[in-house]
């Protein structure tokens, strides 16, 4: 059988952003809205308390629903529904700590917030772990790398702004061919 496009090679490995987005969104999402929680009360100068309350179980549900389906019976699906509450139930409480009044006053807004990340990295770094999803374990290895970067971002800033657009800059090119070459097919040499 003769191959009916001889001149279009084959890719070893393709990127496709959308597939990535479509597999990846949740925990992309919890990575942008943890990092965000830090930069607001970096910027405002007060804990945000309520928004880490409600991050964590965000973190316990999309646990659950990764797990979910390898729950086939279901004492095992209760089972990773109670694990994952007290686990989560647990981190809140650490958190909560840290806003108590006395404890509170003892710390900066940007130290309670680094501390807040600090804390629900490794909460999340121990859920992936409990569940057995590297994903998890990623975006808690990722969190808790978060705690020292953004302590030195606040550090150099315009240096960080300075690598973001050489990044772009040497980027977009390949991503600009990429889109270019996928929507016509290739000419024929001659």
């Amino acid at each position: 059988m003769v191959d009916p496009q001889p001149d279009k090679p084959t890719p070893a490995w393709s990127f496709s952003p959308r597939k990535f987005l479509a597999r990846e969104w949740p925990y992309l999402l919890v990575l942008i809205l943890a990092l965000f929680g830090v930069a607001y009360t970096s910027f405002a100068r007060t804990p945000i308390t309520t928004y880490w309350v409600l991050l964590a179980p965000l973190i316990g549900i999309i646990c659950v629903v990764e797990r979910w389906r390898e729950a086939e019976r279901g004492d095992q699906r209760m089972r990773l529904i109670w694990t994952q509450a007290l686990h989560w139930a647990a981190v809140l409480i650490a958190m909560r700590l840290m806003y108590v009044a006395d404890v509170r006053r003892m710390m900066n807004a940007d130290a309670s917030a680094l501390s807040a990340l600090t804390v629900l990295a490794l909460g999340t770094f121990i859920a992936g772990v409990h569940i057995a999803s590297w994903r998890i374990c990623l975006v808690g290895i990722l969190l808790a790398l978060g705690v020292p970067s953004i302590a030195w971002l606040e550090q150099s800033t315009l240096l960080i702004l300075l690598i973001l657009v050489v990044l772009a800059a040497v980027i977009a090119p390949f991503l600009w061919r990429d889109n270019r070459t996928r929507g016509h097919p290739p000419s024929p040499a001659g």
